[in-house]
């Protein structure tokens, strides 16, 4: 048990526990850009559309992400933009990641931050 918490209390997120649903969010929120096109997503990431669409339907249902349909070009363009409910779980779920990691390596891992958690 570190800093009064044990391990058995975590509440990793299960929507960004699913490993290609952390990988859409964390290129989200180190791109440097407002939003995203699918396209660089799919191919940033090695992902296939298929699983790729599925992916970005599970996080805009848990409210993560915002998807914009439109044209560019005449062409079908995706747009693809983390919330701050996004971001802020996101937040979250690598404070616990963190906690993990310092409960591993004997320290005191940093206080949990004080936002409503959600998933679970």
């Amino acid at each position: 048990m570190t800093g009064g918490r044990s391990l058995g209390g975590l509440e990793l997120d299960r929507v960004i526990h699913e490993k290609a649903r952390l990988m859409i969010l964390s290129y989200l929120a180190s791109s440097g850009e407002a939003a995203a096109g699918f396209t660089a997503i799919r191919e940033g990431l090695g992902f296939t559309s298929g699983n790729l669409s599925v992916q970005l339907r599970n996080l805009e249902e848990a409210g993560y992400v915002d998807i914009e349909k439109s044209f560019r070009d005449n062409k079908p363009y995706t747009s693809v933009r983390l919330t701050v409910a996004g971001k802020d779980a996101l937040e979250r779920y690598l404070a616990e990641l963190e906690f993990i990691v310092a409960s591993l390596k004997g320290g005191d891992p940093k206080p949990d931050p004080e936002r409503p958690r959600t998933g679970g």
